[in-house]
């Protein structure tokens, strides 16, 4: 595995990389990402929407989520919720901050494209008609279940998800090998949708498969409304997404690993040493 000092370090690179894409291919990557975990979001909806306890119906739910992660870590695409540790680039002096905010636009805005479409496709496919349309009502009520939320208690949920997230981003760089990067990334994740954290791009798809389902359904939700999803929800979850994510995952790991830290092999070679021996016992 890589140690914590070769993470950081990689993903400086990884960030200059992901600041120089063409806006073009920034936004298609990012649609891809936004599709994967929204297939995420159905996924783990459908399979817990007949089950009657919730606590059981939640890590049911939340066991399957992390397949969304898997496939934006794996198949390649841009999350803007782990791109938030592009941060790293920018305190090394490496990315500009202007950079750093134009891949996050982009990525976001593909983010939503991508996430809208599986949103549109899966209410057009009458998805929501499984289990004798149970599946609608529990679409319905995962979407009012975020606008629901107090400004307050969006934004703090939005940083609880997004240091996990992050973390889910980190530790699959620690690994080698692709069994390594999902076995590694599944728990964050897995806790971050179990624990009820909010994380901006799933509540895209959340929010807009929600207020379709409850127009095509007639299913009703006062509180599920295009401005109290994108305003009162999705806008703090958005800035508490950044501020757990660069500000305390990627500042903290910049300020633990990074800063003044010597970049000799010789440093490098001792983590790896001390981490292979742990290993061995």
């Amino acid at each position: 595995m890589h140690s914590p000092l070769e993470i950081a370090r990689n993903y400086i690179e990884v960030g200059i990389h992901k600041v120089n894409l063409s806006i073009f291919k920034t936004i298609l990557l990012g649609f891809f990402a936004g599709m994967f975990i929204g297939f995420a979001g159905i996924a783990s909806t459908t399979a817990s929407s007949t089950i009657g306890i919730a606590s059981v119906a939640k890590l049911v739910g939340a066991a399957v989520f992390p397949a969304g992660m898997a496939m934006v870590l794996v198949a390649g695409s841009e999350l803007f919720t782990g791109n938030n540790l592009i941060i790293l680039a920018v305190l090394e002096k490496k990315v500009t901050v202007w950079k750093m905010l134009k891949n996050w636009l982009f990525v976001y805005i593909g983010n939503f494209l991508g996430a809208a479409f599986v949103a549109v496709l899966v209410v057009v496919g009458r998805t929501p008609d499984l289990f004798g349309e149970q599946l609608a009502q529990a679409i319905v009520n995962a979407a009012a279940s975020r606008t629901n939320l107090s400004v307050g208690e969006a934004f703090v949920r939005g940083i609880l998800c997004n240091i996990l997230v992050c973390i889910a981003v980190w530790m699959s760089f620690a690994a080698k090998r692709v069994s390594g990067k999902l076995l590694t990334s599944y728990w964050p994740v897995m806790l971050f949708v179990l624990c009820g954290f909010e994380h901006s791009i799933a509540d895209m798809y959340f929010g807009v498969c929600g207020l379709l389902t409850a127009q095509v359904y007639g299913i009703v939700a006062e509180s599920l409304t295009w401005f109290n999803f994108l305003v009162k929800a999705l806008l703090p979850i958005t800035l508490g997404n950044i501020v757990g994510g660069a500000g305390i995952v990627g500042c903290g790991y910049w300020l633990a690993y990074l800063h003044r830290t010597p970049y000799s092999a010789d440093t490098t070679v001792a983590e790896q040493e001390e981490i292979d021996i742990a290993e061995e016992y």
